[in-house]
């Protein structure tokens, strides 16, 4: 059994990975095309799609409103995760593991289901759709992956360096500003990078919360209604997967590099 699925099992891996990649891969491919058309064979190779894209209004105010929500969605829920993955990590109190699940609770549910819930309570308290409210909706949805990624860097922090500043009169805010910070900055970066590109991608909750505020995956969205925008489209979704790809490689390259030091600094006090 061992052995039949040590054969099998890079198979089923390749198969798996071509059918979730390839069709990405023709993405950026397309987005190349002379034709409007996306089909084989290229009908010949351009650039002039890419070259349209800033001399688009509507595209460059959602851009910047896709900005403007994914630095506060990624900062505060940073902030957010910071809180509750110090919480978690270094204090056992009673509904810990429940609370724990409820802020993991986003990454199950039904995406659509916590849109309509988010729209319609949002309602109820009296705000109006805006850029605000999908910040709000952001937030909600990012907190797990912060919450991920700074609870790993937290739990592979060594606490005697806390001890150690308390023993020598520093207070626990000084503490955590001078000594736990310094030390979990690469998760916090890894965190900011990696909620900013979910934020940066979200579209459900942004196409119930935006209200008049069109943000790219949206802009992206209205635009594939017209046949003649779909070479812009494809243009645009390659720099976002490109741009989505480069600050999640980042985000992890600075997870791994501080594991590793956590690692080498353990090792030279033991």
């Amino acid at each position: 059994m061992n052995r039949l699925l040590s054969r099998w099992l890079p198979v089923y891996a390749f198969l798996y990975i071509v059918f979730l990649y390839l069709p990405v891969i023709f993405l950026p491919i397309f987005s190349v095309n002379t034709s409007a058309v996306p089909q084989f064979p290229l009908s010949g190779l351009t650039t002039k799609w890419y070259k349209e894209l800033p001399n688009t209004p509507a595209l460059l105010d959602a851009a910047w409103n896709s900005l403007i929500v994914g630095v506060a969605a990624a900062i505060l829920s940073t902030i957010l995760g910071i809180c509750a993955a110090r919480a978690i990590t270094r204090y056992r109190f009673r509904g810990r593991t429940a609370i724990n699940g409820l802020i993991m609770a986003p990454l199950v549910l039904p995406e659509i289901i916590v849109a309509i819930s988010l729209l319609i309570v949002l309602i109820q308290l009296g705000f109006s759709l805006s850029l605000f409210t999908v910040v709000l909706g952001h937030i909600l949805i990012c907190i797990p992956y912060s919450m991920t990624v700074l609870t790993s860097g937290f739990e592979g922090f060594d606490r005697s360096l806390e001890e150690a500043s308390a023993d020598l009169g520093e207070s626990a805010f000084g503490t955590f500003r001078r000594v736990t910070l310094p030390m979990v900055a690469p998760a916090i970066i890894s965190s900011l990078l990696v909620s900013f590109t979910i934020s940066l991608d979200e579209f459900i909750l942004a196409f119930f919360l935006a209200g008049t505020d069109a943000t790219l995956p949206l802009y992206i969205w209205g635009q594939l209604r017209f046949a003649a925008k779909l070479p812009g489209v494809l243009a645009l979704g390659t720099l976002l997967l490109v741009g989505s790809f480069l600050l999640v490689t980042i985000a992890e390259v600075i997870r791994r590099r501080a594991a590793r030091r956590t690692q080498n600094e353990g090792g030279a006090i033991v």
